[in-house]
Protein backbone atom coordinates (compact mmCIF):
# COMPACT_ATOMS: atom_id res chain seq x y z
CA UNK A 1 0.00 0.00 0.00
CA UNK A 2 1.76 3.38 -0.80
CA UNK A 3 2.01 5.44 1.12
CA UNK A 4 1.15 9.07 0.68
CA UNK A 5 2.18 12.08 2.43
CA UNK A 6 -0.39 14.86 2.45
CA UNK A 7 0.56 18.38 3.53
CA UNK A 8 -1.63 21.22 3.74
CA UNK A 9 -2.35 23.91 6.38
CA UNK A 10 -6.14 23.92 5.76
CA UNK A 11 -7.92 20.80 7.33
CA UNK A 12 -10.92 20.84 5.24
CA UNK A 13 -8.25 20.36 2.16
CA UNK A 14 -6.32 17.54 4.21
CA UNK A 15 -9.68 15.87 5.20
CA UNK A 16 -10.93 15.89 1.43
CA UNK A 17 -7.17 14.60 -0.20
CA UNK A 18 -6.99 12.05 2.80
CA UNK A 19 -10.28 10.79 2.22
CA UNK A 20 -9.63 10.21 -1.73
CA UNK A 21 -6.23 8.77 -1.25
CA UNK A 22 -7.54 6.25 1.05
CA UNK A 23 -10.89 5.68 -0.81
CA UNK A 24 -7.98 5.00 -3.85
CA UNK A 25 -6.69 2.28 -1.69
CA UNK A 26 -3.19 4.22 -0.05
CA UNK A 27 -2.50 5.14 2.78
CA UNK A 28 -2.38 8.81 3.81
CA UNK A 29 0.08 10.07 6.26
CA UNK A 30 -1.30 13.86 7.12
CA UNK A 31 0.62 16.91 8.03
CA UNK A 32 -0.26 20.74 9.08
CA UNK A 33 2.66 22.13 8.11
CA UNK A 34 6.71 22.46 6.52
CA UNK A 35 7.53 21.37 9.92
CA UNK A 36 5.72 18.66 10.20
CA UNK A 37 6.19 17.72 6.36
CA UNK A 38 10.00 17.04 7.23
CA UNK A 39 9.11 15.49 10.45
CA UNK A 40 6.83 12.61 8.70
CA UNK A 41 9.99 12.74 5.50
CA UNK A 42 12.43 12.02 8.06
CA UNK A 43 10.49 8.92 9.34
CA UNK A 44 10.87 7.56 6.09
CA UNK A 45 8.31 5.08 4.16
CA UNK A 46 6.70 7.61 2.07
CA UNK A 47 6.02 7.32 -1.69
CA UNK A 48 4.79 10.27 -2.76
CA UNK A 49 4.24 13.88 -1.51
CA UNK A 50 1.28 16.12 -2.09
CA UNK A 51 2.37 19.55 -0.81
CA UNK A 52 0.47 22.53 -0.70
CA UNK A 53 2.28 26.08 -1.79
CA UNK A 54 0.88 28.66 0.28
CA UNK A 55 1.64 27.60 3.72
CA UNK A 56 3.03 29.87 6.47
CA UNK A 57 6.75 29.88 7.53
CA UNK A 58 8.15 26.79 5.75
CA UNK A 59 5.94 26.68 2.09
CA UNK A 60 5.81 23.67 0.31
CA UNK A 61 8.72 24.91 -2.14
CA UNK A 62 10.89 24.87 0.55
CA UNK A 63 9.79 21.92 1.73
CA UNK A 64 10.55 20.41 -1.97
CA UNK A 65 14.22 21.91 -2.06
CA UNK A 66 14.78 20.38 1.49
CA UNK A 67 13.30 16.84 0.35
CA UNK A 68 15.08 17.60 -2.81
CA UNK A 69 18.47 17.83 -1.22
CA UNK A 70 18.60 14.07 -0.05
CA UNK A 71 15.66 12.04 -2.09
CA UNK A 72 14.22 11.42 -5.23
CA UNK A 73 10.49 11.33 -3.91
CA UNK A 74 7.72 12.19 -5.90
CA UNK A 75 6.06 15.37 -5.06
CA UNK A 76 2.93 16.82 -6.43
CA UNK A 77 2.41 20.38 -5.94
CA UNK A 78 -1.19 22.05 -4.77
CA UNK A 79 -1.94 25.63 -5.11
CA UNK A 80 -4.07 28.07 -4.70
CA UNK A 81 -3.36 30.20 -7.56
CA UNK A 82 -3.16 29.84 -11.31
CA UNK A 83 0.14 31.11 -10.96
CA UNK A 84 2.51 30.48 -14.00
CA UNK A 85 5.33 31.31 -12.64
CA UNK A 86 4.43 28.92 -9.42
CA UNK A 87 3.88 26.29 -11.62
CA UNK A 88 7.21 26.96 -13.16
CA UNK A 89 9.46 27.52 -10.23
CA UNK A 90 7.64 24.01 -8.92
CA UNK A 91 8.90 21.93 -11.32
CA UNK A 92 12.39 23.57 -11.89
CA UNK A 93 12.96 22.81 -8.08
CA UNK A 94 11.96 18.96 -8.63
CA UNK A 95 7.99 18.92 -8.62
CA UNK A 96 6.23 15.81 -10.76
CA UNK A 97 2.94 17.44 -11.13
CA UNK A 98 0.94 20.46 -10.45
CA UNK A 99 -2.44 20.92 -9.49
CA UNK A 100 -4.33 24.28 -8.81
CA UNK A 101 -7.44 24.35 -6.04
CA UNK A 102 -10.08 24.11 -6.50
CA UNK A 103 -9.28 20.52 -7.24
CA UNK A 104 -11.50 17.57 -8.06
CA UNK A 105 -10.18 14.63 -5.73
CA UNK A 106 -10.68 11.95 -8.11
CA UNK A 107 -8.49 13.90 -10.62
CA UNK A 108 -5.55 14.88 -8.10
CA UNK A 109 -5.82 10.46 -6.84
CA UNK A 110 -5.50 9.95 -10.72
CA UNK A 111 -2.52 11.97 -11.17
CA UNK A 112 -0.83 10.54 -7.95
CA UNK A 113 -1.50 6.85 -9.17
CA UNK A 114 -0.13 8.13 -12.60
CA UNK A 115 3.44 9.47 -10.99
CA UNK A 116 3.32 6.24 -8.85
CA UNK A 117 2.72 4.22 -11.79
CA UNK A 118 6.00 5.85 -13.85
CA UNK A 119 8.36 6.35 -10.85
CA UNK A 120 7.60 2.61 -9.41
CA UNK A 121 7.92 1.38 -12.97
CA UNK A 122 11.37 2.81 -13.57
CA UNK A 123 12.44 1.97 -10.41
CA UNK A 124 11.32 -1.92 -11.25
CA UNK A 125 12.71 -2.23 -14.29
CA UNK A 126 15.66 -4.59 -14.73
CA UNK A 127 16.85 -2.50 -17.48
CA UNK A 128 17.21 1.06 -18.49
CA UNK A 129 17.81 2.71 -21.82
CA UNK A 130 18.19 6.29 -22.40
CA UNK A 131 19.54 6.78 -26.17
CA UNK A 132 23.02 4.84 -26.52
CA UNK A 133 22.58 4.00 -23.00
CA UNK A 134 21.44 0.61 -21.35
CA UNK A 135 21.93 -0.88 -18.09
CA UNK A 136 20.93 -4.15 -16.73
CA UNK A 137 20.81 -4.58 -13.38
CA UNK A 138 20.22 -8.23 -13.50
CA UNK A 139 23.67 -8.67 -15.28
CA UNK A 140 25.20 -5.59 -13.92
CA UNK A 141 26.41 -4.36 -16.75
CA UNK A 142 26.21 -1.33 -18.83
CA UNK A 143 26.59 -0.45 -22.27
CA UNK A 144 27.26 2.41 -24.51
CA UNK A 145 26.40 2.08 -28.34
CA UNK A 146 27.07 -1.54 -27.73
CA UNK A 147 30.38 -1.28 -26.18
CA UNK A 148 30.76 -2.66 -22.67
CA UNK A 149 31.23 -0.17 -20.09
CA UNK A 150 33.30 -1.66 -16.61
CA UNK A 151 31.63 0.59 -13.58
CA UNK A 152 32.17 0.19 -9.72
CA UNK A 153 28.94 -0.89 -7.57
CA UNK A 154 29.07 2.78 -6.75
CA UNK A 155 29.30 4.54 -10.57
CA UNK A 156 26.11 1.18 -10.93
CA UNK A 157 24.27 2.84 -8.47
CA UNK A 158 24.77 6.65 -9.80
CA UNK A 159 24.14 5.82 -13.62
CA UNK A 160 21.03 4.16 -12.20
CA UNK A 161 19.60 6.56 -10.39
CA UNK A 162 20.36 9.22 -13.20
CA UNK A 163 18.74 7.04 -15.59
CA UNK A 164 15.39 6.28 -13.65
CA UNK A 165 14.60 10.20 -13.77
CA UNK A 166 16.86 11.44 -16.73
CA UNK A 167 15.27 15.21 -16.32
CA UNK A 168 15.98 15.73 -13.30
CA UNK A 169 19.23 17.35 -11.89
CA UNK A 170 20.52 15.88 -9.17
CA UNK A 171 22.42 17.14 -5.93
CA UNK A 172 25.57 15.42 -4.48
CA UNK A 173 23.65 14.85 -1.32
CA UNK A 174 20.94 12.64 -3.39
CA UNK A 175 23.80 11.06 -6.04
CA UNK A 176 25.34 10.29 -2.00
CA UNK A 177 22.07 8.82 -1.52
CA UNK A 178 21.61 7.00 -3.99
CA UNK A 179 25.48 5.56 -4.04
CA UNK A 180 25.70 4.45 -0.70
CA UNK A 181 22.17 4.71 0.96
CA UNK A 182 20.33 7.47 3.05
CA UNK A 183 21.97 8.36 6.69
CA UNK A 184 25.55 7.77 5.19
CA UNK A 185 27.44 10.93 4.53
CA UNK A 186 30.61 11.12 2.41
CA UNK A 187 32.63 13.70 0.76
CA UNK A 188 31.60 15.91 -2.05
CA UNK A 189 34.89 15.29 -3.67
CA UNK A 190 34.03 11.92 -3.40
CA UNK A 191 30.76 12.11 -5.64
CA UNK A 192 32.39 14.63 -7.73
CA UNK A 193 35.53 11.97 -8.52
CA UNK A 194 32.80 9.30 -8.76
CA UNK A 195 30.95 11.29 -11.60
CA UNK A 196 34.48 12.40 -13.10
CA UNK A 197 35.31 8.38 -13.76
CA UNK A 198 31.73 7.79 -14.69
CA UNK A 199 32.47 10.62 -17.59
CA UNK A 200 36.31 9.53 -18.58
CA UNK A 201 34.85 5.87 -18.97
CA UNK A 202 31.78 6.70 -21.08
CA UNK A 203 33.94 9.23 -22.70
CA UNK A 204 36.55 5.98 -23.68
CA UNK A 205 34.18 3.94 -24.89
CA UNK A 206 32.23 6.71 -27.53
Amino acid sequence: MSRILVVDDEPHIRDVICFAVERAGMNPVMARNGTEAMMAFHRGNIDLAILDIGMPEIDGLEVCRRIRAVSALPILFLSARDDEIDKVIGLEIGGDDYVTKPFSPRELVARVKAILKRAGGAEQQSSLSRGPVRLDRDGRSVAYGGVEIGLTAVEFSILAAMLVRPAMVFSREQLMAAAYGAGIHVADRTIDSHIRNIRAKFVKAG
